[in-house]
């Protein structure tokens, strides 16, 4: 072998160790690139959760929030409820006793623990619907238990008379007003 000749494999083989270095070093190169890649996709991925999770959270809190606040207004609905009875009994008990004279005095005392025990209700936020005669037909306040034919056009479909008063507590209706409509 000459010197020529060993020079020209010495370079081929210098060559070959040098093109397995590139590609060991591409293929490095290359695997730390998807790696970055991977784990950027797995932060970014766990960012979404993150901000979805969070998001979800704050609607539930604000959810409970709203729950709690309207639990509180209404609290004593099933209280209200059951005294409402008792009010229809006193506003009974003053039209039988309108019609005696010499009561005046009981009717009187009545009339002060009436007033009392109604100022008591409203101020804990019962309050019975007014002024509903005349008014046009609200099924969503009211419950129409008959119909009878109206004194004239203008009273078709509104409220005639009120035979039980209806009551609401805060903006929710407790007891629906009964009425008659005009047909």
């Amino acid at each position: 072998m000459n010197k020529e000749n060993i020079a020209s494999e010495t370079e081929d083989i210098k060559n070959s160790v040098e093109g397995e270095q590139d590609a060991t070093n591409s293929q490095e190169v290359g695997s730390e690139v998807s790696e970055v890649e991977k784990l950027s996709a797995e932060v970014q991925e766990l960012k979404d959760k993150y901000l979805r999770l969070y998001s979800e959270f704050e609607n539930f809190r604000r959810r409970t929030a709203k729950e709690k606040l309207d639990l509180i207004k209404t609290a004593s609905e099933d209280m209200m409820s059951a005294i409402i009875p008792v009010v229809d009994d006193f506003e009974r008990a003053f039209k039988a006793n309108e019609s005696e004279e010499d009561s005046s005095k009981v009717r009187e005392g009545n009339q002060l623990v009436f007033n009392k025990f109604q100022k008591v209700l409203e101020s804990k936020g019962l309050k019975p619907m007014e002024g509903l005669i005349g008014e046009p037909f609200d099924a969503d306040r009211q419950e129409a238990i008959t119909q009878i034919p109206a004194p004239n056009e203008e009273m078709k479909g509104k409220v005639i008379d009120v035979v039980e008063k209806g009551y609401t507590l805060g903006d929710k209706v407790v007891r629906y007003a009964k009425v008659v409509i005009g047909a």
